[in-house]
């Protein structure tokens, strides 16, 4: 369980009815230390004559999303949430979306579980802020704004093991 309490306290200790001294497990945290826009880029190289081929036909768009988290301090993690957005109309660019969304976290979880909460939790508390800045951005460069589906975070973080496995197995012989 994460919760947004923060404590120094390495290990808690209580007293029971029978004046027994029980060990409790560490507290667990997550907390935000702030979030920021890394990166933002929006290119529209081919208005306004696309604005045109928007008349009768429906952008296809591509997505693509990465997530990275990397230490820079003892329990502080660098998050960043990385999107792509490029979006065709019959075979002609109307834009390309590019956002990395970074937050800065304080997190203290046994070490097993920092993989997880690096690549699931803190990506979920970023997200609909890169959202909003994504539907912001193509809605002023003249488009329809944007709405990025949910993500599913777990899944894209299951994918990464399994690809990560893959690549330690060895070929057989």
């Amino acid at each position: 369980m994460i919760d947004e309490n923060n404590t120094d306290e390495d290990e808690r200790f209580t007293e029971d009815s029978n004046d027994k001294v029980t060990q409790e497990a560490p507290a667990l945290s997550l907390v935000i230390n702030g979030q920021y826009t890394k990166d933002l880029s929006f290119e529209a190289p081919n208005t306004p004559e696309v604005f045109n081929l928007l008349q009768s036909e429906m952008p296809n768009i591509q997505v693509d999303i990465d997530v990275q988290g990397n230490a820079k301090d003892q329990n502080v993690f660098e998050v960043v949430l990385k999107v792509r957005a490029e979006a065709k109309v019959k075979e002609e660019l109307a834009y390309i979306c590019e956002l990395s969304y970074a937050g800065i976290f304080t997190i203290s979880v046994p070490v097993e579980n920092i993989g997880p909460v690096l690549l699931i939790d803190c990506p979920l508390i970023l997200f609909p802020f890169l959202r909003r800045i994504v539907a912001d951005v193509t809605s002023d460069g003249g488009f329809a704004p944007l709405m990025l589906t949910p993500v599913d975070f777990a899944s894209l973080y299951q994918k990464r093991i399994l690809h990560n496995q893959d690549k330690d197995t060895p070929p057989p012989n």
